[in-house]
């Protein structure tokens, strides 16, 4: 018999306009690989800077060629201000 599910919510009332991304990547080639790895490290260094808004990131691995990431933002507002400033801009 299996165990009953655990199931759990989060009040996220705190942030009415939150904003979900989720953003893949499908890697065929060694070439892929090694764009990927230069752009794990871009957004890797601009997550620790800790834009304002930014809520949460996180990794996702859905298998040995997909990857990406899922990111939480308190609002609209602050994703766009983060996309207009360096470095996002410039990839």
């Amino acid at each position: 018999m299996q165990a009953a599910p655990i199931r759990r919510s989060v009040d996220l009332s705190a942030y009415p306009d939150l904003v979900v991304v989720y953003l893949g990547f499908r890697v065929t080639r060694w070439r892929g690989l090694l764009a990927l790895m230069g752009l794990g490290r871009g957004i890797s260094a601009s997550v620790r800077s800790q834009p304002e808004g930014l809520l949460a990131h996180e990794n996702l691995f859905f298998g040995l060629s997909h990857v990406g990431m899922r990111q939480y933002w308190r609002d609209l507002d602050s994703l766009e201000r983060f996309t207009r400033s360096e470095p996002h801009r410039t990839w």
